[in-house]
């Protein structure tokens, strides 16, 4: 973005830094006073402004003027000049937040210097405060488990209302995920959906970002919370969020309004809020770590995010998804998923969750081979087994010492357990992958006492009791 307005009563001043600018290769916009100055401001948020203080028969001064442009164009950078400026004028401005102040007649390679650092001070800011709010494209939601159905029906039913919903889960199981899944189905799609990283954020600046604030040199600096004006704020993982701001959030739910740092006038906000946490909030409520007012206000609908534990049938779709993004992005090998890789990802422990396996897909592309299908041999094993010799299995030190037959049962029902809960309780495909025939599976799980249940919506097999 390149576009500058220039607004001064002078004709041939304007003319002359709008041919300058456009030698430069800067497009400009004119307005001789304040009236077509705030049409150009309404009708296009230019990259910045440079603006004359005296303004002749205009109805605001520029004075006036930058109050306004930083009032409801806080980013937009605004550059004063004047022919009749002195020291006091300068620093008026200034404390008003105007980026710089240049005396008439200037110096063309002088005014060139201060647009440049304007507009790349600008920039920076429009940057980190995207990079702030994680305003990014919606993640997708992959997987057709029946627990994955399930969060999907849920989601589904909260994303035409603007109700709070409290997202609960593991650690990097895809909380934020199904933040902005409610987000990008909802009339707020088009709006800004806004992370506030309650961990990340130190607890002396936790008002600043959430707030805002106000100041002299500064001028005015949007928080999170006003950037997210019209659309979703995302608090992940509220649970780390320091009990002072805990007290100033539940009064902004209440009055939908809050005031910046350093500054006095109320700041109205309309914006849905969703949260995250990993932890258990009736606990940390308990300890006095957590408001049990803010708890009831951020909790109105509680949902449920599946572990990957509880969703194994998906893990070949998520990994096969994470191969193609990966490709995309960052030009890694596009590979396919070898069947004994699918059936030893399904198998493995995942406690980091989703977030776990997308570093280990990512980490397989980087060392593995450049071509062919990724097969078992390059995935992660167990660490007790880095010694291991080809075609060798490792025991552990229990089954080592049992007698053959008891060790051969507690194989097999180890095995077998895996495999059903590897295939979500589905008999039939356990059945066709482990090589038996239905009938006899069944016959095989009850004389190693092995049952399935009900759980989450999908089939989970244990080992029954006596």
């Amino acid at each position: 973005m390149s576009d500058i307005l220039i607004v001064d009563d002078e004709r041939d001043i304007r003319e002359l830094i709008s041919d300058i600018l456009k030698d430069e290769g800067y497009t400009t916009r004119l307005a001789a006073n304040s009236d077509t100055c705030l049409e150009e401001l309404v009708e296009a948020e230019p990259a910045l402004v440079i603006l004359d203080i005296w303004l002749k028969d205009s109805r605001m001064d520029g004075i006036d003027i930058l109050k306004h442009a930083k009032r409801e164009h806080p980013e937009v950078p605004v550059v004063i000049i004047s022919g009749h400026g002195n020291i006091e004028t300068a620093v008026a401005a200034i404390k008003l937040g105007a980026y710089d102040f240049i005396e008439k007649p200037f110096n063309i390679d002088q005014l060139l210097v201060v647009i440049r650092r304007a507009m790349e001070t600008a920039r920076l800011r429009r940057e980190n405060s995207e990079l702030r709010r994680g305003d990014l494209a919606p993640a997708e939601m992959l997987g057709d488990s029946a627990a994955y159905r399930g969060l999907r029906s849920q989601l589904d039913k909260v994303t035409g209302s603007n109700g709070r919903v409290m997202l609960t889960g593991q650690p990097g199981s895809g909380k934020e995920t199904a933040a902005r899944y409610i987000h990008a189905h909802s009339p707020r799609a088009n709006a800004p959906f806004v992370t506030v990283n309650s961990a990340s954020i130190e607890p002396e600046r936790m008002e600043e970002v959430l707030f805002g604030r106000e100041s002299g040199e500064r001028g005015v600096e949007k928080g999170l919370l006003e950037q997210a004006h019209g659309g979703v704020v995302y608090f992940d993982e509220v649970a780390d969020m320091p009990v002072g701001t805990q007290s100033k959030i539940l009064r902004v739910l209440v009055e939908q309004a809050f005031t910046r740092v350093g500054g006095t006038e109320k700041v109205h906000v309309d914006m849905r809020v969703i949260s995250s946490t990993n932890r258990d909030l009736k606990a940390a409520i308990a300890s006095g770590t957590f408001r049990e007012e803010l708890y009831h206000r951020l909790n109105v609908v509680p949902i449920s995010v599946p572990s990957l534990e509880e969703r194994r049938e998906d893990i070949p779709l998520l990994a096969e998804h994470f191969i193609a993004v990966l490709n995309r992005d960052q030009g890694m090998p596009l590979r396919a998923l070898g069947e004994d890789a699918r059936a030893l990802l399904q198998t493995m422990l995942w406690p980091g969750n989703v977030r776990q396996l997308r570093n280990v897909v990512e980490r397989i592309l980087i060392l593995g081979e450049a071509v062919g299908d990724i097969s078992a041999r390059e995935l992660p094993g167990p660490e007790d087994a880095s010694g291991q010799e080809e075609g060798r299995v490792v025991l552990s030190g229990g089954l080592a010492t049992l007698p053959l037959r008891e060790a051969r049962e507690l194989f097999e029902r180890e095995y077998l357990l895996t495999q059903i809960n590897r295939f979500g309780g589905n008999i039939s495909r356990t059945a066709s992958f482990v090589g038996m025939e239905r009938s006899a599976l069944h016959r095989k799980l009850k004389s190693l006492g092995v049952v399935t249940s009900n759980k989450s919506g999908a089939r989970v097999a244990h080992v029954g009791e006596d």
